[in-house]
Formats: structure tokens, sequence, C-alpha cells
């Protein structure tokens, strides 16, 4: 099934094969090969939607690291905004139960397919992180990257983690500074949630060096 999907974006994409290295392991993604291409007026127009999914972006690596080093057999993990799923290739070679989520069908069909190339599986749901669907489980460890880039996104993006998190699980949000990240730290305090000081990894992506900040965050426990 993965095959037929693979043929299927490579027959509506140019794409290309993208190198990633993750904890000094390297492995190779498609992608699209010129993300901005993708921009629909259309889309922009209706819901300010733009395809920041198919780039591979630097708090994805620093957060697919991080996963790589846990011990995720018999614990289940969702990720929000799976782009081309950099995170979810880490999260299953640790051993986790993956769940990709995206707002863009195009985006799961990378990662699935992404997954299935370095032999994974994982479920995959299309999410409106501002309608989730009711059947919509809780997962021990709920982790996203770069996801805080419009200040809306942090009452968001927070909301959806109190609702997806498990009692005693732990979320991990990765962000290289994004607009919305210090309202984001707020707002997961009003849904009920602690927050750590963030641990600052910092990675050079040619001649810039980020240092992307990695939130760890849990329910707060009853009073």
């Amino acid at each position: 099934m993965t095959e037929t999907l693979e043929q299927e974006l490579r027959r509506r994409f140019e794409v290309v094969e993208a190198p990633v290295e993750v904890s000094g392991e390297a492995f190779t993604l498609l992608r699209p090969r010129d993300a901005e291409a993708l921009i629909s007026a259309e889309d922009f127009e209706r819901d300010e939607r733009l395809p920041y999914w198919a780039d591979v972006w630097p708090s994805s690596v620093v957060l697919a690291e991080r996963l790589l080093g846990e011990q995720g057999e018999g614990r289940t993990l969702l990720e929000l905004g799976c782009g081309l799923g950099v995170v979810a290739v880490a999260a299953a070679r640790a051993g986790f139960d993956v769940t990709v989520s995206d707002y863009y069908d195009d985006a799961l069909s990378f990662a699935r397919v992404n997954l299935a190339r370095l032999g994974h599986t994982a479920a995959a749901r299309l999410l409106d992180w501002r309608a989730l669907p009711d059947d919509l489980p809780r997962y021990g460890v709920v982790a996203a990257s770069d996801v805080l880039y419009e200040r809306p996104y942090a009452r968001l993006v927070a909301e959806v983690i109190a609702r997806t998190l498990a009692p005693d699980g732990i979320a991990l949000v990765a962000d290289p500074g994004r607009v919305a990240a210090p309202e984001f730290v707020l707002e997961a305090r009003k849904v009920g949630l602690t927050i750590d000081e963030p641990d600052v990894v910092p990675i050079s992506v040619g001649k810039i060096t980020q240092r992307i900040r990695v939130y760890a965050l849990r329910h707060a426990p009853p009073r």
C-alpha cells in the first residue's frame, strides 16, 4: 500500500531524496523539491495555510535526537504537525507506538512513506487543532517541533496537549524562538499543565547555529 502511495506522490510532486542526520545516524527522506512552489493563494486566503510541512526544520532534528534516546517500548506517542516524518522515524526506532498527525493530507502521506521506506509504520490522523475529534485518545508522549510560528498557536497547542496527553504522560515541544513561544508558556499553565525550564540545544545548519528550546510539559498534580 505504501509503495502505491509513494508512486502517487512521485506522480503529483517533483521530489528529491533529502539526507538527514540524527544522533550521528544518517537516513534519507522523500520530500518535495521546492516547498515554496506548494504555496496556494486559495489555501492561504481560506485559513492562512502554508506548506511548512514540506521542509526539514532544525527543531525536528533536535526533538528526534531527544526521542531516539528514550525507551519507547510499550509507550504511545502522538506527533502534532508531523511534516515529513523526521520525529516520527526517530520515535519509531526508539520503540514507540507512533501516531502521526498533521493539518495537511500530503504531510501525512509523505510521513507514512518515509516511515515505510525505513522499515516502520504509524497510525495517521488528519487533525485540525481548532476542532479535535471526540474519538482522539490520550497518549503517553505528545511531541511537536516548530509549531509556534503564529501567535494564535500558543493557545491552540497548549489546549491540544492538555486534551491529548495521558494523566501521567509527558509532552515535548521543540522551538527555535518563534513568536508564540513566550505566550505558549503562559497558556500551558492556564490549561493545567506544568512546564519545565527548557533545555537549550544548539544545532548548526550550514554557517548558522540555532538554539532550540525543548519544553517538557505534564499535567499539574491535583490540589
